[in-house]
């Protein structure tokens, strides 16, 4: 009999040190994946956080604005001249002098025509719209003075939004003596109220003149380097070919110029700067503001000053609201008032900031929602611009979008998924498919210009056209989609329809079709998504153009939402760039809004096999 050898049982260690050992370091491994997940995590929600709340900073100043409520007569013989109290003939009227004669009945003290252009300036050149909307409404408005909010300009809108300029407020502590109620005047305190702002003022002229001496070195040594690069040019070294002499005369009379011009710059910087320097040396001389500086006004006695002389005890300046009285003010009943950015680098000038002041004291200045930039269109007045137009035009692009891509996308996921064979044409198919999924938008845009413009002679700017293109973009996700979502329905399903006599048509519309609908809406509603925040492929088929009207078909000029944020961030002024996060921040409610509903599908008919 042969004996059988028995195999060598191999035993596990996993009670010696080594063994412990391993283990720890296992642990220990997977506690660091943990904590650089957890750190990945939460670093995303940092960014995600910080530029959401950076978003919604810089939006929310485009939901309010600012109205001016004024007591408008309404003339009949400006509104309607025959009486006619006809619709049509009033919505003609001239609406702009009743409020122009408003608004100037409040500062009556300005009389000059620049004054007067300046003071109409506050109000929007749309100011009128909702007056005259409202009258030609009820017609029997004409003849009376009701009390009508008119839109304020955009400079008047930021500076009560305060946005452009560091405003302080300084209470006094001495009393004030204004030597007249207008024109030039000057205004005595008996507590050196005025030192704070003259000790500023000389601080900034030593920090410029630090600067100016910089600058004029910085030149010197340039100079330095042309004069050596002079005498290098009238030797020539031993051996050296003799150089064409005019040329030479040429260029060394160039390079003397050029150091006689930096030269007298460098001498004009310097008594820049010693002139600076000696005038914050000189504590107690008097200093003279002029538009470059900080803006200093002093209220006082129910008017404005502007400040063009200071001194620790004294200012003299120019009247912008006239002043009650002439008599003393005592501390505490005046102010003075600083504006950290210089008056030229402003919106609103000093004169507006004075009549701006006096609206707000009087109580005629309110703020309210900004409806008007949901139901407007764009505008080159960054006031009346609004997204209705860019809305509408999204909703026009995303239908066509949503009637193409849905049914073209379910059919070919049905036929590649159940009828299509299993052969080498197939497979090709399916290939290209998933690779125009990773295909970049442009070249959708690209391919949408040179067939559906170029070829077909579609309209440019069209929904029409950003629909066609949005399709093709969209197209490949829904076919993934949808041929996932029937993959995931059990087969028993169509084994069982196809048992009890369907055919094999009838077992994929009838029962496999309505089990994967869920998933298939969920995708459609992921590229949908998808197609709304598109802007590269509608840039190059002609609908980055400023559309005013709102469009009313598929053929009309239009824009969407992504292309007007585009627009509007391309814009210097600061008003369009707060409407370009407000149409940020609605583009975002909208695409969490669609996804949302799309976890919600997905949770509400998902069902388990």
């Amino acid at each position: 009999m042969t004996d059988i050898a028995m195999p060598t049982v191999r035993t596990a260690d996993v009670a010696s040190d080594q063994a412990r050992a391993r283990v720890r370091v296992r642990y220990r491994a997977e506690t660091r994946f943990r904590l650089y997940g957890l750190c990945a995590i939460a670093l995303t929600a940092v960014f995600l956080v910080v530029v959401i709340t950076d978003i919604v900073i810089k939006g929310l100043p485009a939901f309010t604005q600012h109205r001016l409520v004024l007591p408008v007569k309404l003339d009949p013989a400006e509104i309607d001249p025959q009486n006619t109290r006809n619709p049509t003939v009033i919505r003609q009227g001239d609406f702009q002098a009743p409020v122009r004669d408003a608004l100037r009945a409040i500062f009556p003290e300005v009389t000059d025509r620049a004054g007067r252009r300046m003071l109409d300036g506050l109000l929007s050149s749309g100011a009128v719209d909702r007056l005259r909307e409202r009258v030609v409404a009820d017609p029997q408005l004409v003849g009376q003075t009701i009390s009508a909010p008119v839109l304020l300009s955009e400079r008047a809108d930021l500076y009560y939004k305060d946005i452009g300029t560091a405003i302080s407020r300084r209470a006094s502590r001495g009393t004030a003596t204004p030597s007249a109620t207008s024109g030039d005047i000057t205004i005595f305190s008996t507590a050196n109220d005025f030192a704070p702002d003259l000790i500023t003022l000389k601080q900034s002229l030593s920090v410029k003149a630090r600067a100016v001496r910089r600058d004029a070195d910085s030149l010197r040594q340039v100079v330095r380097g042309l004069e050596v690069r002079r005498v290098e040019m009238t030797v020539t070294p031993p051996g050296a070919t003799t150089p064409n002499t005019v040329l030479l005369a040429t260029q060394i009379k160039q390079l003397e110029e050029e150091i006689a011009s930096l030269s007298a710059r460098v001498k004009e910087l310097d008594d820049q700067a010693a002139s600076m320097q000696g005038r914050f040396d000189t504590t107690d001389r008097p200093e003279t503001l002029d538009s470059s500086g900080p803006s200093l006004l002093v209220a006082i006695n129910g008017g404005v000053v502007k400040v063009t002389e200071l001194s620790n005890g004294r200012v003299a300046g120019t009247v912008l609201l006239p002043l009650e009285t002439m008599a003393d003010a005592a501390a505490g009943r005046w102010e003075v008032v600083t504006y950290a950015t210089p008056e030229a680098n402003r919106k609103a000038s000093d004169r507006e900031v004075a009549w701006l002041e006096r609206l707000r004291e009087k109580g005629l200045v309110e703020s309210a929602f900004n409806w008007a930039f949901f139901v407007t269109g764009d505008s080159r007045e960054p006031e009346l611009a609004g997204i209705r137009g860019a809305l509408v035009g999204s909703a026009i692009t995303l239908f066509v979008t949503l009637i193409i891509c849905l049914p073209l996308g379910v059919a070919a996921a049905i036929y590649l998924e159940e009828f299509a064979p299993k052969n080498r044409l197939t497979e090709i198919v399916e290939v290209n498919i998933n690779n125009l999924a990773a295909v970049p938008s442009i070249v959708f845009g690209l391919l949408g210009l040179a067939i559906f413009l170029n070829f077909m002679g579609l309209p440019r700017s069209a929904p029409l056209v950003g629909g066609l293109v949005l399709a093709l973009l969209v197209l490949p996700t829904i076919i993934i989609a949808s041929r996932a979502a029937l993959k995931a329905v059990p087969p028993s399903i169509k084994e069982a329809a196809l048992g009890v006599g369907a055919s094999h048509q009838q077992a994929i519309f009838h029962h496999v079709l309505p089990l994967a609908m869920p998933g298939i809406m969920t995708g459609t509603i992921i590229g949908m998504a998808h197609a709304l925040g598109e802007t590269a492929p509608l840039l190059l088929i002609g609908m980055v153009a400023f559309i005013v009207e709102i469009p009313g078909g598929l053929t009309d000029a239009a824009t969407v939402l992504p292309v007007q944020i585009y627009l509007w961030s391309d814009l210097p002024e600061i008003s369009f760039q707060a409407k370009t996060a407000a149409a940020i921040m609605v583009l975002l409610v909208f695409l969490f809004v669609m996804n949302g509903a799309a976890i919600i599908l997905r949770k509400r008919f998902e069902r388990r096999w």
